[in-house]
């Protein structure tokens, strides 16, 4: 990424990305509409709200797998291959030491979290379910991830594809042997998916194993280097908090939610998976960007760095418009495939049709923090969207709940008030920033 042209590399990267997300996007789609269609309107209020709880723990992982990303995608655009297989082995290592203590903390703690959601009774025993099996095998997602993450440091972003293919389409599959065929309900999606998982992470394993280049793995070197450490948690950590701490906040932003009832549960639930794949396009530019910062900082090529910046974000803005659009006039259509229930889909394509549009707002804070994790800084923002996304956000839903109009639609905006401060403070550090100084490699 370091020579040629910046919107043909951003492409080019960005849409198996595009594609893996989407592709990995379906493996709680697929769980959802199965258990829609299949299941009690309780057990896909369940498989739905579950998310946050989920979210905590998955992002603190994803934050540390940033960090040894960033730490290696700046090594490999140094051309300091052996520091790469240092931080290589050392990424690995920490996955499966992660892998370990979430699998306990993530059982252990699940009913606990289910009781600050305000779950109500008839949906805690299927939510719990769900998590019990779903911790357990929690491993062959983090591997995964963390495998795809070096892939993709190194500017591969096909071979990740390839494997979420693999992955969804045998979720899918089993999802439909599962529940549609067994009735096995929320046991069957929870089995689909962490099997489909462990396959994906099989997959991404064997490819580094038998990998040519630097990313090679040798199990023998599998340990952690302190130095390779130090400067993934430096990045990983503040990304980690940040990622945690929004999903713990959104812990309580369900329990607003939950008040109003299993059918607003329900819409909700439906409204969130069809939202995300709003999220898709800016999530995988923004991953392409950080890459694209880290190996042109790498060799010292600021003005190339801030160049890619400019042409994700507006690469961000037309996705994510083409998108919204369709979701916005055909809201019924689509809330209508995941759960039929009348009220359902009127809470949801109510939901849909009022928050859509701010989405536009997100590709700002997504570009360009994304962009400064490259730099080798995401202490920053992980204060701005802690700040935006939990502080700010539960002072607005307190607020509102409690003081003006405790309702649906002014509830639901506090995502939107969220992004829309996020967006403008992060804008503004960028522009007064200096990507020099937090550069890691040197």
């Amino acid at each position: 990424m370091t020579e040629g042209n910046i919107a043909r590399h951003l492409i080019t990267f960005a849409i198996p990305l595009l594609l893996g997300n989407l592709f990995q996007q379906l493996y709680n789609t697929v769980d959802a509409w199965c258990v829609g269609q299949f299941a009690s309107n309780e057990a896909y209020s369940a498989v739905g709200s579950v998310g946050p709880v989920i979210n905590i723990l998955i992002g603190i992982f994803m934050g540390l797998a940033s960090g040894a990303g960033v730490v290696i995608s700046q090594y490999y655009g140094a051309r300091q291959y052996d520091k790469v297989q240092k931080a290589v082995h050392t990424a690995v290592a920490l996955t499966l030491l992660l892998s370990a203590v979430f699998t306990v903390v993530g059982i252990t703690c699940s009913p606990f979290m289910l009781h600050l959601m305000d779950m109500p009774d008839e949906v805690i025993p299927e939510a719990t379910k769900y998590l019990t099996i779903y911790f357990a095998g929690v491993t062959g997602l983090l591997v995964y991830n963390m495998g795809a993450g070096i892939l993709r440091a190194i500017g591969d972003s096909r071979r990740p594809f390839i494997y979420l293919v693999v992955a969804a389409v045998l979720n899918t599959v089993l999802d439909l042997l599962f529940v549609a065929v067994l009735k096995w309900g929320v046991t069957g999606v929870a089995a689909a998916t962490i099997i489909a998982q462990g396959v994906s992470a099989l997959l991404v394993l064997v490819t580094l194993f038998r990998s040519e280049n630097c990313t090679k793995i040798h199990l023998k070197e599998i340990k952690i280097s302190l130095t390779e450490l130090k400067l993934t948690l430096r990045v990983g950590i503040p990304a980690a908090i940040q990622l945690a701490i929004t999903a713990f906040s959104n812990v309580f932003v369900q329990s607003y939610i939950n008040y109003f009832g299993v059918d607003c549960m329900s819409g909700w639930t439906t409204y969130v998976k069809l939202d995300q794949f709003m999220f898709l396009p800016m999530q995988s530019v923004s991953l392409a960007a950080t890459t694209f910062v880290g190996q042109n900082l790498g060799i010292g090529n600021v003005e190339r760095a801030k160049k890619g910046v400019r042409v994700a974000s507006y690469m961000s803005l037309i996705c994510t418009a083409v998108i919204m659009i369709p979701l916005v006039s055909f809201a019924p259509f689509f809330s209508n495939i995941f759960n039929s229930k009348p009220e359902v889909i009127e809470y949801s394509t109510i939901l849909l049709r009022w928050m859509s549009p701010f989405y536009l707002l997100c590709c700002f804070n997504q570009v360009y923090s994304a962009a400064l994790r490259g730099a080798g800084n995401s202490k920053v923002p992980m204060i701005i969207m802690i700040t935006s996304f939990v502080v700010f956000r539960q002072c607005y839903l307190y607020i509102m709940a409690n003081f003006i109009c405790n309702e649906l639609i002014p509830i639901a905006m506090s995502y939107p008030a969220g992004w829309a401060v996020c967006s403008l403070i992060t804008l503004i550090y960028y522009k007064h920033t200096d990507l020099t100084k937090t550069k890691l490699v040197q």
